[in-house]
């Protein structure tokens, strides 16, 4: 990669971010797109955020990445907010207009939509939803099937104030679709078609374990992780043990980093180029 004074600049603005695989799946598709456009970390929170986005203004970016703890303080920062993006009330890609305008944008949910899809094969506005987990991952995510039309989505978490929440924002900014279930209420699972979990146990410390009671699995049901490292969790790994099909978090991840370059360029990205990385990056490649 060359760098020179044409070179558009994106930076990830967010604290921690050595965690991070964006660099290495943003650069690769950069390089393969032919794209003279470099990707980088910045390490900062909401204290200092405010100057750190007023200094993009006037530097050679063509947009810029925003990740925990910035991406519902970063909206004060823009001049203007897509649909999605007001309203889920947090934006993870912002794009600098030619005329210097800073436009908030929400790839995070899209990137989901997008894999249930593609490589799920299911059709948004045909099902209902069954959603373990409310945090960032699983507002998206519930935020995304109510905006592309999704027929009911059930919603829990250990944290019911999350969940709550999340429900009266989902019914109040998208469609009256959202309903609360208590914190080790599964009996809903038996109604849904789609059942996600974006609560995070199953990776990290956590691996092995499952969110819910696998004899809630059904087999024609279809299981979703919002992880995709371990690839299979014990989530999925049950669920595919009762004959239910399943999908892992990469796609997810592939397709909302896609989006973002979409959104900063203008140009079709190489999904496949950057599915690769992804894959290298876990294998430890």
């Amino acid at each position: 990669m060359t760098v020179d004074i044409n070179t558009k600049m994106i930076t990830l603005l967010g604290d921690p971010l050595k965690q991070s695989f964006a660099a290495q799946m943003q650069n690769c598709g950069y390089e393969s797109a032919g794209l003279n456009m470099i990707y980088f970390y910045t390490e900062v929170n909401n204290d200092h955020l405010a100057d750190v986005v007023n200094g993009l203004r006037y530097m050679n970016f063509a947009g810029f990445a925003v990740t925990k703890p910035n991406k519902v303080k970063v909206l004060e920062y823009l001049d203007e907010l897509d649909p999605l993006c007001e309203k889920m009330g947090a934006s993870n890609t912002v794009v600098k207009t030619p005329e210097g305008k800073l436009v908030g944008h929400n790839t995070d949910g899209i990137g989901f939509i997008r894999s249930i899809e593609k490589d799920g094969g299911i059709k948004v506005d045909e099902n209902v939803y069954f959603c373990i987990g409310s945090g960032g991952a699983g507002r998206a995510m519930c935020s995304a099937l109510a905006y592309y039309g999704a027929k009911k989505i059930y919603i829990t978490d250990m944290f019911e104030e999350s969940s709550k929440s999340l429900v009266e924002d989902i019914n109040k900014n998208f469609a009256p679709v959202a309903e609360f279930v208590p914190s080790g209420d599964f009996s809903k699972v038996a109604e849904a078609d789609v059942v996600m979990n974006a609560s995070g146990i199953g990776m990290g410390s956590h691996i092995g374990e499952n969110p819910m009671p696998a004899e809630c699995i059904k087999a024609d049901q279809f299981y979703f992780d919002a992880c995709y490292n371990p690839d299979k969790t014990q989530f999925l790994l049950d669920a595919e043990a009762k004959g239910a099909k399943v999908l892992n978090g990469l796609g997810m991840s592939l397709y909302q980093g896609a989006a973002q370059i979409e959104l900063w360029t203008g140009k079709e990205p190489p999904i496949e180029a950057m599915r690769q990385k992804l894959l290298d990056i876990i294998s430890g490649k």
